[in-house]
């Protein structure tokens, strides 16, 4: 795209346009739970009229917003199987924190996106949805992340289920001026790095990317205000959407890792068993089986797991520890998915069951979702206390 130039417009503070020959682009800058950004979505696209909408949204999420059956379709086991119960789990986070910000504000979360996707029908605009893939962005995220780094990011997970902070309309809007939100990332970079990169600064380059291959000669782009001047520093760059898309392939260090250390173990408990005969390797299994039982069994009692669910993370863990191609978490959210038995009816009730720490317990589609990623957390956390002792003890 050649040189850029940017105008005022009587559209409102939050719409910035893009000049570059025949071509226009507004871009809304919107706060996910504000009326006020409905109104500047609506506002903007009758004012232009334009040829093409583009909207932060990935096909997944469109469906998410649009499919009002999406939950009778989810299938616990399934979830489970293909790995997606952190995914799940943070997709029902965001959500409960945005429902109740949306509650208080009398707006339902994604309404400007969605007042976007109505609107095109409405002016004849060709839609676009212009955001990476919800579950690349997640992964890509996680796998970033250090294990402390990704017990911390748990932690803001949980604090999204249950946090009761207070926000008005007037904080929403602060949220979407310019400088406020570049201390924010500053911020934000400081404190994370590791998950400003995927999320943030990536989908900055993703969405401009997308914006400007879209067809048309007057576009509006509706995107979240954080992702606006990142945006902007990227105009005109291209990017490499499809390589910004992949799931990066864990370290050969890290696949490596995966299985020195069960061999390490392994190793231990045979010269154990060779330098002390049995009582050797009979201190050793315990400072493995220990943690790992443990661990594992306390996170899923947090988790107020059945006990059968509890009983299976103390046996599994400390063997599925010296497994890297099945982990306790899997077992014992199966497991518990079978005692449980989530219903249709479950599932339609998780939007308002998550709002409550009661309701997340109460719900036993959400409940085998927790229990799972803790008894994940636990098991790998007696892992290393586990390894740590058996290594000392040699």
């Amino acid at each position: 795209m050649g040189a850029c130039s940017l105008r005022a417009m009587e559209l409102g503070p939050n719409v910035t346009v893009i000049e570059s020959g025949s071509r226009t682009t507004y871009i809304v800058g919107t706060a996910h739970v504000s009326e006020r950004s409905v109104q500047d979505v609506r506002n903007t696209i009758e004012q232009v009229r334009p040829d093409t909408i583009c909207v932060e949204l990935c096909e997944t999420r469109h469906q998410a917003l649009t499919d009002e059956s999406r939950w009778q379709k989810l299938d616990i086991f399934q979830v489970i199987r293909q790995g997606k119960v952190l995914y799940m789990l943070a997709n029902l986070a965001l959500s409960a924190y945005q429902r109740r910000l949306g509650e208080k504000l009398g707006v339902q979360p994604g309404a400007e996106l969605m007042e976007a996707v109505k609107a095109a029908d409405e002016v004849g605009a060709k839609l676009v949805l212009v955001d990476r893939d919800i579950q690349a962005t997640l992964k890509r995220t996680w796998a970033n992340l250090s294990f402390f780094n990704k017990l911390k990011v748990f932690g803001a997970l949980l604090d999204g289920f249950f946090s009761r902070e207070e926000i008005t309309e007037e904080d929403l809007e602060k949220l979407k001026e310019r400088d406020h939100l570049s201390e924010m990332m500053e911020e934000f970079a400081k404190v994370m790095p590791q998950v400003k990169e995927p999320l943030i600064d990536e989908r900055d380059r993703f969405l401009i990317s997308a914006i400007e291959d879209a067809p048309g000669e007057v576009l509006v782009a509706v995107v979240g205000a954080g992702h606006v001047n990142g945006m902007l520093e990227h105009q005109g760059m291209g990017a490499d959407r499809e390589a910004l898309s992949v799931i990066p392939p864990p370290s050969r260090w890290l696949g490596y890792l995966k299985w020195i250390i069960p061999t390490v173990i392994l190793c231990a408990f045979y010269i154990g068993w060779q330098k002390h005969a049995g009582r050797g390797l009979y201190e050793l299994l315990l400072a493995w089986m220990l943690p790992n039982s443990i661990a594992a069994g306390v996170f899923a009692a947090i988790g107020a797991a059945h006990p059968i669910s509890i009983l299976c993370a103390v046996v599994a863990s400390p063997i599925t520890s010296l497994n890297p191609t099945i982990g306790a978490g899997m077992v014992v959210g199966l497991v518990e998915a079978w005692l449980r038995k989530p219903t249709v009816e479950d599932a339609q009730n998780l939007n308002d069951d998550i709002l409550t720490l009661r309701g997340v317990y109460r719900n036993r589609f959400s409940r085998v979702l927790l229990v799972a990623v803790l008894a994940t957390l636990g098991s790998a956390l007696g892992a290393w206390i586990g390894a740590t002792l058996v290594l000392t003890r040699l």
